[in-house]
């Protein structure tokens, strides 16, 4: 998915913020904690750290895929607004679930 010829912005985004949604949402059950029905990944950021989990900085710059889980399904990412690094959000989202794998095996 990094060829932007073959797949819009806008499907790359909203997969990237469900992979990183669904890892934070793994981390919070595997603390034995019941995640917020959310697809605000700050939010979910915020469960963790007040369960005293250190989050790394790649992660935070995560948050900024939240647009992609509503508002850019139902509507087309404005031509202006600078595109995502996408091999930078493959990087911090495969850095995510190494560490999610590690709570849940």
């Amino acid at each position: 998915m990094t060829d932007a010829e073959v797949f819009d912005e806008e499907i790359f985004g909203f997969h990237a913020q469900q992979a990183v949604e669904k890892a934070l949402k793994a981390w919070i059950a595997a603390l034995g904690k019941r995640f917020p029905k959310t697809h605000d990944i700050e939010d979910l950021i915020e469960v963790l750290e007040a369960n005293s989990q250190d989050i790394r900085e790649d992660v935070l710059t995560l948050v900024s895929l939240y647009p992609f889980a509503v508002q850019y399904r139902y509507e087309t990412l404005d031509t202006e607004d600078e595109p995502l690094n996408r091999e930078n959000v493959l990087r911090s989202v495969a850095s995510l679930i190494d560490r999610v794998r590690h709570f849940v095996m």
